[in-house]
């Protein structure tokens, strides 16, 4: 298949690439570069696979560039845009660019390009709002749900928090709505915590690797609450199973929105349970200082992959353990590239 990656150049991007150009299909990335790693993640693909695969640079909020791009896909994963909810508060304008009118502009080209090309959209657990309706209880060391031991489902009201969570959600209404409407065939992912190698995690966004980094590189750490925050976690290369499971089963999945995570058998706490599994990885104790709540931190988010693992038979399967383990060999092994 031709395969077309916007934001190819990021954390996911790069890794479906090298996952898909594997597996023998042609990889084309389109990436703007913006984000700090992207020119390193591409000079890594470069590295490993030197005449496999095409990159376009190029901004999701130019519709002729995308367009273009578009031509002669039989699938396109549109990763691209603004990642980050504090970023968003600052800025909701370009927020608003990057995802809502980014994924309209990938929709019409997808649309436009007269392939009909099968559309994965990476949404966000973040169209669920605070969801302050959950009950949770206190367990210790963590929070816990107190009546969805299999976390939340597709159903669970949306609810959209932030100028990032109102864009995402644009997104994720429009790629489901392109379905029904274009007969496109379109699915959305909406992601729960992924972590892996080539993350170059942010305080806030990607916090399995920013803690990890810090750690690695001996920058304070501040934990936001108190630490017992409990999030579902996925490992980069499950992730690329599940997009390789929706491709395969195109005919059930089209039109579809699922949950995509751990699920309730892979979660960490924030700090309680993630802090001693670094310490362990550092060899060392880690200095921590804590500070306030920040607005609208779900103090447990967990995916129900029930669906999921019904409709595309996905299951996760690196434990948050090994995981984490290879995400650290992978910083250790590169930490030229943070030393800055």
């Amino acid at each position: 298949m031709n395969l077309l990656i916007t934001g190819g150049a990021g954390f996911i991007g790069c890794n479906l690439a090298a996952h898909f150009i594997r597996a023998g299909h042609t990889v084309t990335l389109f990436d703007n570069f913006s984000r700090r790693g992207g020119e390193a993640n591409l000079a890594g693909l470069q590295g490993e696979f030197p005449a496999g695969f095409a990159v376009i640079r190029g901004d999701v909020r130019a519709a002729a560039a995308i367009a273009q791009a578009a031509q002669g896909q039989d699938a396109i994963f549109h990763l691209a845009g603004q990642v980050a909810v504090t970023t968003s508060v600052l800025d909701p304008r370009r927020d608003f660019e990057d995802n809502a009118l980014g994924t309209f502009n990938t929709l019409e080209a997808a649309r436009l390009s007269g392939q009909n090309p099968i559309f994965i959209y990476t949404s966000t657990n973040k169209v669920y709002g605070g969801m302050e309706r959950a009950l949770v209880v206190d367990a210790g060391l963590r929070y816990a749900f107190a009546d969805m031991p299999n976390g939340v489902s597709e159903d669970w009201p949306l609810d959209f928090h932030s100028p990032y969570g109102c864009s995402k959600g644009t997104g994720d209404q429009y790629v489901r709505d392109y379905a029904r409407i274009y007969g496109l065939p379109t699915v959305v992912f909406r992601q729960s915590s992924i972590y892996g190698p080539r993350q170059f995690g942010i305080e806030d966004q990607g916090w399995i690797a920013f803690l990890a980094i810090c750690a690695a590189t001996g920058k304070p750490i501040t934990i936001y609450g108190d630490g017992k925050q409990v999030r579902d976690i996925l490992y980069v290369d499950d992730l690329a199973r599940a997009f390789e499971a929706a491709i395969a089963n195109i005919q059930h999945a089209a039109g579809q929105i699922f949950n995509i995570g751990g699920g309730p058998s892979r979660t960490l706490s924030i700090w309680t349970e993630t802090g001693p599994l670094l310490e362990r990885l550092a060899g060392r104790a880690l200095p921590v200082s804590f500070s306030d709540w920040r607005p609208g931190d779900q103090r447990i988010y967990v995916s129900d992959i029930t669906k999921a693992q019904s409709v595309l038979g996905w299951t996760p399967q690196i434990a948050p353990e090994e995981g984490v383990r290879r995400l650290w060999a992978w910083i250790q092994a590169n930490l030229d590239l943070f030393a800055a």
